[in-house]
């Protein structure tokens, strides 16, 4: 009875600012909210409001913060590291309806966006006048730009034209106390001298603030684009093949690899032409001018088959070319044609050490019993390592998470990074001390709560806590790489 009243009344309270209809505070409305795209996460927050503008935003803010509830963003909850997991007494401002192109300046080539606008929608937009934006994670068509800023999002053609961050030059900004502020260039004109403030919040996850209003930088489209597809006896060519051209200069605008287990389970959910009895494929694009492109096509052609590819060749026409990349983007997805349940990580390594990574990644498998597919962003060493399980089958899926959490080890052996693109958020957060210091982990609180005092504001995400990793305070709740056998990290 005195939840329901407290529900009651935080509904009436802040339907006052969103309308009733935006104030959630149902069980099977709030069921919505409890996750993101990892799965094996979740807590039901207390209310979940939905405001409509940066107004709405900001006097929801202030209204949580008198209330002194944690405040959790979200964007399209398509996210695969919790970061938008809710806390226990939490309120999860969504974003979805603010999905608003407010502005295309074609003359500054800049394009000012809601957040809650998917991120294939902004290119959408601009194709009829011969522009795009570039940063194209696998989820576009359904992510939002707000999540993107929070995780500094990729996708596979960063390698040439970067992520979120080197695309993003202006914000609006509620802060944690609820003030509305503005970052970095306002009309695409040069940036302020000073303090990169927005590089500081793109890549925050949402522990600095809500996001808004974003000012992307829009490009021009390319005269041209060719699209490579080769194949390999095993990932060892492939890898080989993937540090000859970006040793010889050559930088494409994507290079993917895929592996034998990924491309079963690709040509089983999209029905493209792959085949089935090899080890590797990759799929890589240049793009440019023309005469750049045929150049740049023939040479990296050249080093491909150096490497030992078994075929290399072009689609025919660009509906196969989007098939191919098609199935490529629905690679995370496709894995249910071959897996009732799958973990993804995110790890960084260094281009050269593709072959002897995947070789760690299989043993780590092998020894525990469980397949890893792997499909990932080989250009830039951002591996996407999926560890396949049945949680239907006691411990496999404690087996799952041990594994993941070896391959980040194993990342950061070979002097790489626990993310690339999806964010620390919760899953990752007991691994960020085996990957910085005490003074670093220090360094960015300090910058956090230079924005957030109080952390209010996306609680119980990034950094480790100081007992057994992911663990919150309060009664001891064993994590699961401990029962699967593992204790004392983080």
């Amino acid at each position: 009875m005195i939840r329901a009243q407290r529900s009651g009344l935080l509904q009436l309270r802040f339907a006052a600012i969103v309308g009733t209809k935006n104030a959630i505070v149902s069980g099977a409305g709030l069921r919505t909210y409890e996750c993101d795209g990892l799965l094996g996460y979740r807590c039901r927050p207390e209310i979940v409001v939905l405001p409509g503008s940066t107004d709405e935003v900001a006097a929801c803010v202030k209204l949580a913060r008198e209330l002194e509830m944690p405040v959790v963003p979200r964007g399209a909850g398509t996210g695969l590291s919790g970061g938008s997991l809710p806390s226990e007494g939490s309120i999860v401002i969504g974003l979805s309806r603010m999905k608003k192109i407010l502005e295309v300046d074609l003359d500054n080539r800049v394009a000012r966006v809601q957040p809650g606008v998917i991120n294939l929608d902004i290119t959408r937009a601009l194709a009829p006048d011969g522009y795009y934006y570039a940063p194209d994670p696998s989820s576009q068509s359904v992510c939002t730009i707000g999540g993107n800023v929070a995780e500094n999002s990729g996708g596979a053609h960063c390698l040439k034209y970067g992520f979120t961050v080197n695309h993003v030059i202006g914000l609006t900004l509620v802060t944690p106390a609820g003030e509305i502020v503005q970052l970095g260039s306002s009309a695409g004109e040069p940036e302020a001298l000073g303090y990169d403030l927005v590089g500081v919040v793109v890549g925050s996850e949402g522990m600095t603030g809500i996001v808004t209003e974003v000012l992307v930088r829009v490009l021009r489209t390319p005269e041209n684009t060719k699209t490579l597809f080769a194949t390999f006896p095993s990932t060892d060519e492939a890898g080989d093949a993937v540090s000859r051209i970006i040793g010889s200069g050559i930088i494409p605008a994507a290079i993917e690899m895929c592996d034998q287990l990924a491309i079963e389970a690709i040509v089983a959910a999209t029905g493209v032409d792959w085949p089935l009895d090899v080890g590797a494929l990759i799929l890589m694009d240049v793009d440019g001018v023309t005469a750049e492109v045929e150049d740049t096509a023939a040479r990296a052609r050249e080093h491909l088959k150096a490497a030992g590819a078994l075929d290399v060749r072009a689609p025919k026409d660009d509906a196969e070319r989007q098939l191919a990349w098609k199935g490529r983007k629905a690679a995370f997805a496709a894995m249910g044609r071959i897996s009732p349940n799958y973990l993804v990580q995110d790890g960084v390594i260094p281009r050269k050490d593709i072959s002897p990574v995947l070789r760690e990644i299989a043993a780590l498998g092998a020894s525990a019993g469980l397949r890893i597919a792997n499909v990932f962003h080989a250009g830039d060493g951002n591996l996407h390592p999926l560890v396949l399980y049945d949680a239907r089958i006691p411990g496999q899926e404690q087996a799952a998470e041990h594994v993941g959490g070896e391959i980040l080890r194993v990342c950061l052996r070979y002097g790489g990074s626990v993310t690339g693109e999806h964010g620390v958020g919760h899953d990752k957060a007991c691994y960020l001390g085996e990957q910085f210091t005490e003074d670093d982990l220090e360094t960015m609180q300090a910058v956090r709560t230079a924005f957030d005092p109080e952390q209010s504001f996306n609680p119980d995400k990034m950094f480790p806590t100081p007992r057994l990793c992911g663990d919150k305070p309060g009664a001891y709740v064993a994590h699961a790489t401990e029962t699967s056998g593992e204790v004392g990290r983080g």
